[in-house]
């Protein structure tokens, strides 16, 4: 059986697992953009490699999630920075450091910092909490996140769209993008967290 009669066994067989895939996408958005530590991304492109209908889908998913947990970082920033700092100091590769340049970035470039957090590897939760502690308004700070976290996600997505259309990998088998998938993402984390610490 060639390697489309698989995929389409698979999204036949996935149909009735869309809306866990999608809850599962809003899920890891919300936890992401809060205490958890691992990015949604790794779902979405998981879902890209045979469905990549779905993984857009996921996308939106994702980001009202990330909407959520954000607004949740905002108000605990809002009402007790101290206490919101202390709590991202205990997530794994969150510095207090790294809470201190974000402030500074806020400060000097508005709520445009927030597109830096994907370029830098600094989490978004940090820029609900510091924008908040500075003053921003939740509004703001909610529409700013729209195109900030959304293109990422999109991004991710497309990536993958794009690698399995290169005529080297659009033959392999699910296995082996599956196995592909899970060798970058091990390396991707091994080096940030060899980086940015535990």
């Amino acid at each position: 059986m060639g390697v489309r009669g698989r995929e389409g066994e698979a999204a036949k067989g996935g149909r009735r697992g869309e809306p866990a895939s999608l809850l599962l996408a809003f899920a890891w958005g919300l936890a992401e953009a809060t205490l958890f530590f691992i990015i949604p991304d790794v779902l979405l492109t998981w879902l890209a490699l045979t469905r990549p209908r779905l993984a857009w889908r996921a996308c939106g998913f994702a980001l009202a999630g990330a909407l959520a947990g954000g607004a949740l970082m905002f108000a605990g920033g809002n009402a007790d920075p101290t206490a919101a700092r202390a709590a991202l100091d205990a997530v794994p590769a969150v510095s207090a450091a790294a809470v201190d340049e974000v402030g500074v970035e806020l400060r000097q470039h508005g709520l445009g910092a927030v597109f830096l957090g994907p370029l830098t590897g600094k989490p978004y939760k940090i820029y609900a909490v510091e924008a908040a502690a500075g003053g921003v308004g939740l509004l703001p700070f909610l529409l700013v996140s729209v195109p900030a976290r959304g293109l990422r996600f999109a991004f991710a997505v497309a990536a993958v769209a794009g690698l399995l259309r290169l005529p080297r990998l659009r033959h392999l088998s699910v296995a082996w993008r599956r196995g592909l998938h899970l060798a970058w993402w091990v390396a991707v984390y091994a080096a940030y967290f060899g980086l940015k610490g535990w």
